[in-house]
């Protein structure tokens, strides 16, 4: 029986011990769906007024070919635009390319420039900087998390001033979907082809708005573009991006009317905002979640039987229950789930404390084994998944000691480094893509290192077709082997939460969790008069 049964979240955790450099963080009560429509208010849209929209980290990286996070990814949409967008439904649309078109055999796609195109500065932007652009993201030298997640690129090329032609290495239908990648922004020539250094503290793209001034852990401003390709878009003269570290602090803003738009909101705190007035909570179902990585190439999870012992001893309901606040659903050991395409739906684990200690045993670990967890500060809920990780682990014969650091430490020593950690992962537009990021052998985050050549092949044959049915036999391939062989701990996914004022219109919270179309979002009149 799992150790947890009969506590609620906050029994559980007041009764663990402390945890190694941080103190426990706040919790509360869950929020019911019937409270947290997603809904924004109509209208036509009218131009004008400042939006005010918190983030919970620095803004460190302002290179849109190097951002990394979602605070991160929303400065990049607002000051570049790409060749494609997202929409709601994961499908692309138009960005700054206005058609495209593939060969036959999905290997040749012809993308055709809207004309007169503008960066931010007034200069033109052609077919020779979206060369550039791509060409520099898929260098390896540059290390853009791009690399691996534009597609199978071989070759980029202009055929004229408002035309490129992009050729793939195999046949690739998703091709448009993942030029939408949040990295994949145009930029001018001659900064792609060797002087990125400028864009660490400048921008000069073709987004929706242009940069007034930049303070990475304090605030970001920016205002309209007047050379955007769309006359009538964005609505507002501007934005402020006010980082908030602190999860109360932030939602106190909201509610005191300091903000008009939480760009996440998290659980511990959704009931109070869903509670205050003039708030509106935002919710919506995505295949955002939490993972446990283990070091494949490392002892002890290089044995297989390590990592399935540890995962027989995870209650994926209580998962949900105590690190989501029952606002999610449990996961499978995979980073498919039904908001994909292409779920499989494999045997759901359970514990099974018994099995787990044999396998432990069978792998020279008769007596437990002392592990010790790594888990960034944010956002939080890595280091509840941790705690709660240690307390149902322990009667399977895992002794974990949960450590937990500041999110830019660990980026820099543990992230892709460690062997055993916590890690977060917005959902991808497509399975290829959570698969490609992360868990092939040639993924641009491949933290595990699992490198399972059975693994790579159904990955690689499942986008190579369009067969409907392979594709499903292939993907559900993939799941199985992940579920079987546990390269991470998948035990929770998250609903995305945010929540805005009443008079932020036209803001529909992304499943995808990295796009914002801020330029679709106006205020209403009664929203507060701001001014750059």
């Amino acid at each position: 029986m799992c150790a947890m049964k009969g506590l609620n979240r906050r029994q559980f955790i007041a009764s663990s011990t402390a945890l190694t450099g941080a103190a426990l963080l706040p919790w509360s009560f869950s929020a019911s769906a019937a409270a947290v429509a997603s809904a924004t208010p109509g209208g036509t849209p009218r131009k004008g007024g400042v939006l005010r929209i918190s983030v919970d980290q620095a803004v460190s990286v302002l290179n849109p070919h190097q951002v990394r996070v979602n605070p991160e990814y929303l400065v990049a949409e607002l000051l570049y635009s790409g060749l494609t967008r997202l929409t709601q439904a994961m499908k692309a649309e138009a960005d700054l390319a206005q058609s495209w078109q593939p060969n036959d055999d999905l290997t040749q796609w012809t993308f055709t420039l809207r004309p007169d195109l503008r960066f931010s500065d007034g200069s033109p932007l052609t077919a020779a900087d979206v060369v550039a652009s791509l060409q520099a993201l898929l260098d390896p030298k540059n290390a853009s998390p791009a690399l691996h997640n534009i597609g199978p690129i071989k070759t980029v090329s202009a055929k004229d001033n408002n035309t490129i032609l992009i050729e793939t290495e195999a046949p690739y239908a998703d091709l448009p979907v993942m030029l939408a990648y949040p990295d994949a922004k145009i930029i001018p020539a001659h900064i792609a082809q060797g002087q990125y250094d400028k864009l660490s503290s400048a921008s000069l793209g073709a987004g929706p708005f242009q940069l007034v001034s930049y303070d990475p852990e304090r605030k970001i401003v920016v205002k309209r573009n007047p050379h955007y390709y769309d006359a009538t878009r964005p609505y507002l003269d501007g934005v402020e991006v006010v980082v908030y570290p602190d999860a109360i602090a932030e939602s106190s803003a909201l509610i005191a009317g300091d903000t008009d738009l939480m760009l996440s909101a998290q659980s511990s705190e959704f009931a109070r905002l869903a509670k205050s007035a003039g708030v509106l909570p935002l919710r919506v179902a995505s295949g955002q979640f939490l993972n446990v990585n283990m070091g494949c190439d490392q002892k002890p999870f290089n044995d297989v039987r390590v990592r399935q012992a540890l995962a027989l001893c995870v209650d994926r309901q209580a998962s949900v229950d105590f690190v989501a606040d029952g606002l999610g659903s449990p996961g499978n050991d995979t980073p498919i789930n039904a908001a994909y395409p292409y779920y499989a739906q494999l045997t759901q684990k359970a514990l099974d404390y018994s099995k787990a200690k044999a396998l432990l045993a069978e792998a020279g670990y008769p007596n437990g084994l002392d592990l010790t967890l790594i888990a960034s500060d944010k956002p939080s809920t890595r280091t509840q998944l941790g705690i709660a990780l240690r307390e149902m682990a322990k009667p399977g014969g895992f002794r974990i000691n949960v450590q937990t650091m500041a999110h830019s430490t660990y980026l820099d020593q543990v992230w892709k480094k460690g062997n055993f950690y916590v890690g977060f992962y917005n959902m991808q537009p497509t399975p290829d893509a959570v698969f490609s990021l992360l868990y092939t052998s040639t993924a641009a985050w491949n933290e595990t290192r699992w490198n399972n050549a059975a693994f790579d092949g159904a990955v690689m044959a499942a986008r190579e077709t369009n067969d409907e049915t392979l594709r499903t036999q292939l993907y559900g391939k993939a799941q199985q082997l992940m579920h079987d062989e546990v390269p991470s701990l998948i035990p929770t996914f998250f609903d995305l939460l945010a929540a805005s004022r009443e008079h932020v219109a036209g803001y529909h919270l992304h499943p995808r969790g990295a796009v914002f179309r801020l330029d679709h979002v106006w205020l209403t009149a009664n929203a507060p008069k701001r001014s750059l």
